[in-house]
């Protein structure tokens, strides 16, 4: 279940595809972003999530909203995923699954990471959720739906 809408998002740290370490309230202060988490890299639900992502990137772009994707997989195997399917898009490693917990995106029992994605106003309060494990591109659809009614972007 995701976390409650109007909660604050917890802070993070996690390194990133761009080689720094990414942190909310360091690197995202004062900006909205969509935060998505999901299972692994290269599997077929994930790269459709991921392609989608990418192929809207520039309707986020519009709300001036930048998107991270997070899941379990190393650094260097998100590097691959992200050149390989040219996401436009940082991908972030929770190698121990801490934040996925933080963000109760882990099925319990199995050390697995949910399909879920949050939408964080300008405060990183959370204005938007959405989870399904297997609808990758509802994800897209409804971050888009939630942007467009909260209004929450910086210059939209």
């Amino acid at each position: 279940m995701a976390l409650k809408i109007g909660i604050k998002a917890p802070n993070f740290t996690l390194p990133s595809t761009s080689g720094k370490n990414f942190t909310l309230d360091i690197d995202q202060i004062g900006k909205p972003l969509i935060i998505y988490f999901y299972p692994k890299d290269f599997t077929a639900g994930c790269t459709a999530e991921a392609c989608e992502f990418r192929d809207s990137f520039s309707v986020f772009r519009d709300f001036d909203i930048e998107i991270v994707g997070i899941s379990r997989d190393s650094i260097l195997t998100h590097r691959a995923f992200k050149n390989s399917k040219e996401l436009p898009f940082e991908l972030l490693a929770d190698e121990d699954g801490a934040v996925a917990k933080q963000y109760d995106a882990m099925v319990p029992f199995i050390n697995l990471t949910r399909r879920i994605t949050y939408l964080l106003d300008k405060n990183h309060s959370i204005v938007g959720a959405y989870e399904n494990m297997f609808a990758a591109s509802g994800h897209i659809k409804a971050m888009i739906k939630e942007l467009k009614s909260n209004q929450i972007a910086a210059s939209k």
